[in-house]
């Protein structure tokens, strides 16, 4: 361990004079890939140097341990900075973990209503003010940025940024299908049904992630539809775009901006190539994916909320909880804790 912590001390040096560098100052893509570099190591050097205080601390108290007149202030001192290294030991165990480039980053999820009908929509909804809540908490903000509404309420798909500190770090193990069970508001024999919405969570393009072809993308200018008032069903304003290389499409109709609903989608379609991108290169590091919580895979179910017993179950670490009703209302973080941590513990495992 001490040896990883001295390289990355010395690399945190090296990058603090290539930022003075001239040469560097001019092209701003290695600036900012280096500056990004930096933040990243700046705990890791700041908690070491932490560490090595306490090791010439314990060095001095055991020095002190032969002097009869301090000997009884040594042996506390020694006691009580012990105790601190192996806090700190434990803290840089885990800050040595790789970093995950993207989980500083702004987020875009989509939720669409899956297996159900209207109660997924509904239920859709209901991820989707989840979310609200939690990022509200946390002091997020959140946009819109397409969403086409159920007939019965929730929504058959909506997709909105979350923007904020070290977003993706903890919305990133929410991809996959969300399953329900309850009883329908419009079920009358008060038989509880189980439904599914799909949640997607992809980390925001970011201008040097992804060098998008715009003459490999078609662009159709559309009526709005769906909810939204007269302006939006009046006006030739909605965006589609069509990535003609992989088929993937992506609309915005919510601002009755023609530009800024191009500008929405191009940044939606930007975000959707570059997790393409991560996914497939995730999938050539299987042996890497296998330790990982989740695939991300929409198909994979990964949490039940069962309203009857107020339990919300996450399949993949076998945490259970009887407080869903506060997850609703956006008390997230005890479940969100607990998934960050599960996946510490199995990058330690791995690296053991």
């Amino acid at each position: 361990m001490i040896e990883r912590l001295e390289a990355t001390e010395k690399r945190y040096n090296e990058i603090g004079e290539e930022l003075s560098n001239p040469e560097v100052i001019s092209d701003i893509k290695k600036m900012t890939d280096l500056s990004k570099e930096r933040t990243s190591l700046e705990k890791i050097v700041e908690v070491y140097k932490k560490y090595k205080k306490v090791l010439a601390d314990i060095d001095e108290a055991k020095e002190l341990l032969h002097d009869k007149d301090m000997a009884d202030f040594a042996k506390e001192e020694l006691g009580l900075a012990e105790e601190e290294k192996k806090k700190l030991e434990d803290e840089l165990e885990i800050l040595l973990i790789p970093h995950d480039p993207n989980d500083d980053k702004n987020v875009i999820v989509e939720i669409r209503g899956a297996a159900g009908g209207d109660e997924a929509n509904i239920f859709a909804g209901d991820l989707f003010d989840m979310y609200s809540k939690y990022a509200n908490q946390e002091g997020w903000k959140i946009e819109i940025l397409n969403a086409v509404e159920g007939t019965a309420g929730g929504y058959a798909q909506i997709e909105f940024m979350v923007k904020g500190d070290s977003v993706y770090s903890k919305l990133k193990y929410e991809s996959g299908a969300h399953r329900v069970q309850r009883v329908p508001a419009t079920e009358s024999q008060g038989r509880v049904h189980t439904s599914t919405a799909t949640v997607l969570v992809m980390p925001e393009a970011e201008e040097f992630d992804f060098e998008l072809d715009e003459s490999e993308v078609r662009i159709d200018i559309t009526r709005s539809s769906g909810c939204g008032g007269q302006g939006v069903n009046t006006t030739d304003s909605a965006v589609r775009l069509t990535h003609i290389p992989t088929g993937i499409i992506v609309y915005s109709q919510t601002e009755r901006s023609q530009i800024k609903n191009k500008e929405l989608a191009f940044k939606i379609l930007k975000t959707r190539l570059y997790d393409l991108k991560l996914r497939e290169q995730e999938e050539k590091e299987a042996a890497e994916r296998k330790v990982k919580i989740g695939t991300g895979d929409r198909s994979e179910k990964i949490r039940t909320y069962n309203y009857p017993q107020n339990r919300i179950t996450d399949h993949r670490i076998g945490y259970t909880s009887m407080n869903l009703d506060r997850v609703m209302n956006g008390d997230m973080e005890d479940l969100i804790e607990a998934l960050i941590n599960e996946n510490q513990k199995r990058e330690l495992e791995k690296n053991e």
